[in-house]
């Protein structure tokens, strides 16, 4: 085993980290929500986890390429709403 760290896509601002430093979300069929454990089925996408790259996710238009999809404009606020509601109680 190589000690390389995954390296993912916020698909906020679109800039390149390891992935330790992003929160993954996924698709599924109740719509997007937060993987805190990394493990969950589905399509994942990450964000950093920062304000600016959260509200661009939530007005980017569009589908999304990781997660095969475009997610509703409530979908994407809902979203935004747990990230901010997690970050608040520490989860971030």
């Amino acid at each position: 085993m190589s000690g390389q760290e995954p390296i993912r896509t916020c698909v906020g601002c679109g800039a390149r980290a390891p992935q330790r430093g992003l929160r993954r979300f996924v698709a599924g069929a109740a719509g997007l929500h937060l993987d805190g454990a990394r493990r969950a089925p589905g399509r994942g996408a990450y964000l950093h986890v920062s304000p600016e790259c959260w509200l661009a996710f939530a007005r980017r238009r569009g589908p999304l390429r990781s997660l095969r999809r475009s997610p509703a404009p409530a979908e994407r606020a809902a979203l935004v709403a747990a990230l901010s509601a997690a970050t608040e109680r520490g989860e971030g």
